[in-house]
C-alpha cells in the first residue's frame, strides 16, 4: 500500500448523510472537501456543520477546514485526498492510485461496485484499482458513532488497518465486517426487522402504531420500524428489499407487495407527506 501524506477526505454529496460525515471527518482537525452539484445543498451542508460545532464550543480549537466544491472541480480536489467517500463510478479515473475509494452503499456488495467501475484509463489494471476500493457505512453520525468497514478478497490488508485506525481517530467507533455482506452487520439485522414488520402488517396482525409502540416500549428506541421506514422513504425501502431478493433466495414476497400499495398511491413517507403516518400537518 502506498501511504498518502494527505489528511484530506473528499465526500461526494452534501445531503443529510454527507454533511454529517463532513462534521465527523473534520472533528479532529482534518480538512474535508464537500462536493455537490447543487449550490444550496453545499451552503445548507456548511450551515448544518456549523450548528453542530456551535453546540460544542469547548472543542472549537479542534475543527478542521471544510471546503465546498462543484463536480467540475472534482479531479483537482481528489489529487490531495487520502480518502474519498460515496459514489465510485468514474472515480477510478480521477483519483490518484494511493487514494482509498469508499462507497457508503449498504445494499450493494463491493464486487457489484467494482463491476461498475469505468476503468477508462487503461494503465490502471483492475487488480490495482480493487486494492484501494472499500465500503464504509456510517449509520447516523454524529448521534451514532458506529461505522462499519468492509473490504473484499483483493483489498490490501494495510488499507483496512489504516481505515480502522483513522476512523477511530476521527471519533467513530469502527467495526470490521470480515466477509462480504450485503447490508454489512447492522443493516442486515435491521433488514430482517423491516421485513418481518412488513410481513406482520400484510397479514393484518396489527397496525403500524401498535408495532412502533411495542417496539419502543421493549427496546427503548426513539422510533419504531414504521416510523424509521417513513423517514428513509418507502420507495427506497422497496428498492433495497428488491436488491436483497435478487441476492438471496427464499425471501418472502409479501413485504414487497405490501410496500407497492403505498408507492402506487404516492405514499412514500415523510418526503411525500404520508406513508404509514400522515405528515401533512407538520
Amino acid at each position: 500500500m502506498s501511504t498518502s501524506k494527505s489528511t484530506r477526505v473528499v465526500i461526494l454529496g452534501a445531503g443529510t448523510q454527507g454533511r454529517r460525515l463532513a462534521y465527523m471527518w473534520s472533528s479532529e482537525g482534518g480538512p474535508v472537501t464537500l462536493v455537490d452539484l447543487q449550490e444550496k445543498q453545499l451552503r445548507d451542508g456548511l450551515d448544518y456543520v456549523q450548528q453542530l460545532r456551535e453546540a460544542k464550543p469547548d472543542e472549537a480549537d479542534h475543527w478542521g477546514e471544510i471546503e465546498i466544491a462543484r463536480p467540475d472541480s472534482l479531479a483537482a480536489s481528489l489529487q490531495n485526498s487520502w480518502l474519498v467517500i460515496e459514489v465510485i463510478a468514474e472515480l477510478d479515473d480521477l483519483a490518484p492510485l494511493n487514494t482509498i475509494i469508499a462507497s457508503n452503499s449498504s445494499s450493494y456488495g463491493i464486487a457489484e461496485i467494482l463491476d461498475g467501475l469505468s476503468l477508462k484509463n487503461q494503465t490502471r489494471r483492475r487488480d490495482i484499482v480493487a486494492d484501494k476500493v472499500d465500503q464504509i457505512l456510517s449509520d447516523w453520525p454524529p448521534e451514532t458513532s458506529a461505522i462499519e468497514i468492509m473490504g473484499h478478497e483483493k483489498t490490501d490488508p494495510p488499507i483496512l488497518a489504516h481505515l480502522l485506525e483513522s476512523c477511530k481517530a476521527h471519533g467513530f467507533s469502527p467495526f470490521h465486517v470480515k466477509k462480504s455482506s450485503i447490508g454489512y452487520i447492522y443493516n442486515r439485522i435491521w433488514a430482517a426487522i423491516k421485513r418481518e414488520t412488513l410481513l406482520t402488517l400484510s397479514e393484518g396482525v396489527c397496525t403500524p402504531e401498535e408495532i412502533d409502540s411495542i417496539f419502543k416500549n421493549v427496546l427503548k428506541t426513539p422510533k419504531g420500524p414504521c416510523e424509521q421506514m417513513d423517514v428513509v422513504g418507502l420507495d427506497v425501502v422497496l428498492d433495497i428489499e428488491n436488491h436483497y431478493a435478487e441476492s438471496r433466495d427464499g425471501l418472502p414476497t409479501e413485504p414487497r407487495e405490501y410496500l407497492k400499495r403505498f408507492i402506487q398511491n404516492g405514499e412514500l413517507g415523510v418526503k411525500s407527506g404520508k406513508g404509514f403516518y400522515n405528515y401533512d400537518s407538520l
